[in-house]
Parts: C-alpha cells; structure tokens; sequence
C-alpha cells in the first residue's frame, strides 16, 4: 500500500472519520486531532471592539503581520459594517505590512502601505522600518499567535500599542488530543502531516506554546512530509516557516490523501 504503514497526522474536525479512512485505505496509520470548532461571528468581541475604535479615528497607524489574518478581519468587519468601511479607514492612517503576504492583501483591497517591512519578514524588520516615525497610536493585527518581541519593542518607544487577534475558530472542547499531536509531533512520530485549513496550524501551535514546545513541534514538522490543501492554508503555514511539499491537483480531501501517498510510494 502506498503509505507502507507510515504514521499520518491530520487534524480535521468535522470530518474527522471520514479523513481517517482516507488514510487507512491508502495503508496508512492516522492520527486525526480534531483541532477547532466554530465560533458565531458575533462572539468575536475582541475584533468588534477593535473595530468600533478603529473606524472612529483612534489609530493613526496600524501593522498587518499576515496576508490571512489581513483578508479575514476585512471579511469580519464588512459582516457588521459597510463593505469598504475597513479600506476606507485604513487610507486615512499610516499602514504597515510585514511583506509580500499582507501587502497582497491590501492591493485586493485598493489599499497602498506606506511601509513593508524587508525580508527576512520578522518582527525584528517591522520594528526597523518603524523607527522614528511620529506616530503613536498603533494597532497590531495579529493571527494565530501573539508577538510579545513586536508589541514590548513598540511600547518601549512610548507608543499606546492595541493588538487585536483576528479568529472565526476557537479550539475544540476537548484539546487532548490536539495536545498529544503536538506531544508527538515533537518527538518525531509522524512522516506525514496533513492540514485542510489556515487555523489548524495556528491552533497547533497554540497548544505547543500552552505546553512549552512550541519551538520542536514546528522542528518535528519540518521533519515530515506536508500536504497543504491549498494557496490559503499554504500561506498560513508559511507564516510559520513550514513550506509544504505540495498541494494536491483539486481542493479536496480525498485528493490530498490519494496524492500524499503517491508521493509516499514515488
């Protein structure tokens, strides 16, 4: 069978069975962690009480760290206000894009940055291409995970630093098994991983960082074999530092699984 018995991570939740035949049947062993669930829009409260100061003129700067993030909280506004109100408000202050990814973002959005961060793309070049600018009120966009390095390193200018996590998922109920993938994805179990959405990188991690391994799960991850289900999870990964190794020839899941073992068997 193509995946000769390799262990394969997945981290599917609504169809979390369904995945985990896929893989058996191409002689895999799966380890499904469903990683999220839905959360109502409207139980976003962080996002909309940012969006309430944002619209009024409270920010004369904001950063935009991820293209994903960028486009969900753009998504995210236009269900409570206008369509173009988050645009609109962004040209009328100073915008920040830590690269290509988010830059790409604002262009979908007719929206030009007044600076980009250079390559490597860290926290570290957002920090130098902000330097000694006058502006104080800032807001940071942030995805997945926070950036204390960025926020601490802005504070200390003395700017007023509102950072807002954009989400439309939050962690399952029950994160004992994410938890365990992360547990083993560290210790180097796995030769495959599959994701099939943007947030289940950002919820892995997140429970790497609740448990202290962050920073070998992501090792244990460059170690497997990624199937990325496509351009939007692709990105989502990157702005981890992971680059899959494909993307299968069709969106789908079936497809993602066939494929991955192919690759397995070549």
């Amino acid at each position: 069978m193509p995946f000769e018995g390799a262990r394969v991570l997945a981290l599917e939740s609504r169809r979390a069975a369904e995945m985990a035949e896929l893989i058996r049947r191409q002689g895999g062993e799966p380890f499904v962690a469903p990683s999220m669930r839905e959360v109502p829009l409207e139980e976003n409260h962080e996002a909309f009480a940012f969006a309430s100061e944002f619209l009024a003129g409270k920010f004369e700067m904001m950063i935009l760290l991820t293209g994903v993030g960028t486009r969900q909280l753009n998504r995210l506004l236009a269900t409570r206000y206008p369509a173009n109100a988050f645009a609109d408000a962004l040209r009328r202050i100073t915008v920040v894009a830590r690269g290509p990814k988010p830059a790409a973002a604002l262009r979908e959005m007719n929206v030009s940055p007044a600076l980009n961060a250079p390559e490597p793309h860290t926290w570290r070049e957002v920090l130098a291409v902000t330097e000694g600018r006058p502006e104080r009120s800032i807001a940071v966009q942030e995805y997945g995970r926070s950036n204390p390095e960025l926020l601490d390193g802005l504070r200390a200018r003395g700017s007023a630093v509102k950072a807002v996590r954009v989400y439309q998922w939050d962690l399952p109920e029950n994160i004992g098994p994410l938890r365990e993938s992360a547990r083993r994805l560290a210790a180097g179990d796995f030769a495959i991983a599959l994701f099939t959405t943007a947030m289940q990188i950002a919820h892995l991690v997140r429970v790497a960082e609740e448990q202290g391994i962050a920073r070998q799960v992501l090792d244990g991850l460059r170690r497997t074999m990624i199937g990325s289900i496509g351009p939007t999870t692709t990105e989502a990964l990157e702005e981890f530092g992971l680059t899959p190794a494909f993307e299968p020839s069709h969106p789908k899941m079936g497809f993602l699984v066939r494929e991955a073992a192919e690759r397995v068997r070549r």
